[in-house]
């Protein structure tokens, strides 16, 4: 643990192992062994990261204060994402917002549709959930993108849904609602820069398929 230490303070994270970090994560006092464990037990470190906590629980050796330290670190990694592009362009960086979004919505058992707001700079002015349905759809109201584009008076959008299934490919109904918004918009000069189809730790870009 002291040696893997070390090495996170001169290298970064970078070159150790997802069990490595794990270890490190949970603290002095938990074998080695419980780590690589977790990571089997959940199909890897995103599993062990959105396990319900009950099932944490059920492990020797993790206790409530280590399993507690597990469920900070996403909600943690979602406020450095959001802090970065509120003070980067998101042009210059749209990795760092479809990592937001994944982060976001992957996983989430239900269809939501959310939105960036940017200023004329691409810089970002906030982000809503707008609207929320059931495992496989989420009715979205046109007029009430526009009202709340409007309202945070943004210039641009960035558009992203996720899809509980786990699969991140458009749909025909995900593309002609993108496209009806686009037109939408562009009538009061907001224009939609991209749309995110967010699955299962990953999400499709319909800017990058030349649907935007």
């Amino acid at each position: 643990m002291k040696l893997q230490s070390e090495a996170l303070l001169r290298r970064g994270g970078d070159d150790l192992a997802d069990g490595e970090l794990l270890g490190l994560l949970l603290g002095p006092g938990v074998k080695s062994t419980v780590a690589e464990g977790l990571l089997d037990e959940f199909g890897g470190l995103r599993g062990v990261l959105d396990a319900r906590p009950a099932a944490l629980l059920a492990w020797p050796g993790l206790g409530t204060c280590r399993v507690a330290r597990l469920k900070t670190l996403l909600p943690l990694a979602e406020r450095y994402e959001r802090a970065r592009l509120e003070h980067g362009g998101l042009i210059a960086d749209a990795r760092s917002a479809e990592r937001f979004l994944t982060r976001r919505l992957a996983g989430r058992p239900r269809e939501i549709f959310a939105a960036m707001f940017l200023n004329a700079r691409h810089r970002l002015l906030g982000f809503e959930e707008l609207f929320a349905g059931s495992v496989d759809r989420a009715q979205v109201y046109p007029r009430e993108v526009l009202r709340r584009a409007l309202l945070n008076n943004a210039a641009a959008l960035v558009l992203a849904h996720n899809h509980p299934s786990g699969n991140p490919e458009p749909s025909a109904a995900d593309i002609a609602l993108t496209e009806r918004l686009v037109k939408l918009l562009c009538e009061v000069d907001v224009r939609v820069l991209d749309h995110f189809v967010v699955g299962q730790g990953r999400a499709v870009s319909l800017a990058e398929r030349g649907l935007i």
